[in-house]
């Protein structure tokens, strides 16, 4: 697996590859805008132009995006409805000037209408966001969620949906979070069980149409639907299961990202990567 982790871009976009060729990264993703806002200002064309001049010399094999936490795709309010298509939109054109390869969303919740509705809600507004952005090549990454709440992704069966839902099935794909679907009630923990996973996996959404994982601890027990990383190794999922993963040949191409706590210095980001790479088999 190709191994890398969510880096920040404070500074500018280019430090977040700076940080990934310091700690050794082979894959990272970023936010290209701040996403507890709904109004970020443009990208500047000198810190595109900078951001791609490093991407290219550094020769960092999967770069991508983590769309914003505030879009709610499922939604019947209106007003949210249009923020969040135009915020999606707005992610996918700065990911198109980076020369990204994903965008990674939450699709949102339903609030209360129902998983059905709210699922439908998500297509359409999909299939909108992609019809205004036919320009460009970013795949957009339904990510998997831990259910908290009325959020929608937490079953396998509603990301398939989505997906298939899609008109444009080349603009689409799906990211696992490992402790999401642990959160909500996918335990992966022997062998066992993983390939049982995996096999509801490549029935309900296919594995041919995973683009990107993010490898995390759980600080919750399998099945309570709370959403809490923590470090590799020091959750309730523990090391061994990340070897089932990284040891599958059918993810060889897939990045995998740690979105786990940061220090200043990423030390403890190099410690989860030693982690991991630990647990990779020679061929």
């Amino acid at each position: 697996m190709i191994l890398g982790s969510h880096l920040s871009t404070s500074g500018g976009v280019k430090n977040s590859l700076i940080i990934a060729r310091r700690i050794g990264c082979e894959a990272v993703q970023i936010f290209t805008k701040n996403q507890r806002r709904w109004n970020s200002p443009p990208l500047k064309d000198e810190d595109i132009s900078e951001f791609l001049k490093l991407k290219e010399k550094y020769g960092i094999k999967k770069v991508f995006s983590h769309a914003s936490y505030l879009i709610n795709l499922a939604t019947e309010d209106n007003e949210l409805k249009k923020k969040s298509i135009y915020s999606l939109i707005d992610e996918i054109d700065r990911a198109t000037k980076l020369k990204l390869l994903y965008t990674v969303v939450h699709v949102g919740s339903h609030k209360g209408i129902g998983e059905e509705k709210g699922i439908e809600n998500v297509v359409n507004s999909l299939n909108v966001v992609i019809e205004r952005t036919e320009y460009s090549h970013v795949k957009i990454l339904v990510e998997t969620t831990a259910g908290q709440g009325t959020n929608l992704g937490y079953r396998f069966e509603q990301i398939g949906e989505i997906i298939h839902g899609v008109k444009k099935k080349e603009r689409i794909g799906g990211c696992l979070d490992t402790c999401h679907i642990f959160a909500a009630g996918y335990d992966f923990r022997t062998k066992d069980k993983y390939e049982k996973v995996m096999e509801e996996f490549d029935e309900k959404i296919g594995i041919k149409n995973l683009y990107a994982i993010h490898l995390n601890d759980s600080l919750r027990e399998c099945g309570t639907r709370k959403d809490r990383h923590t470090h590799i190794g020091e959750g309730f999922i523990g090391l061994k299961p990340f070897s089932f993963f990284l040891n599958d040949k059918r993810l060889k191409k897939v990045p995998g990202i740690l979105e786990t706590p940061k220090d200043k210095e990423y030390k403890l980001d190099v410690e989860n990567l030693n982690k991991l790479r630990s647990l990779v088999k020679d061929e």
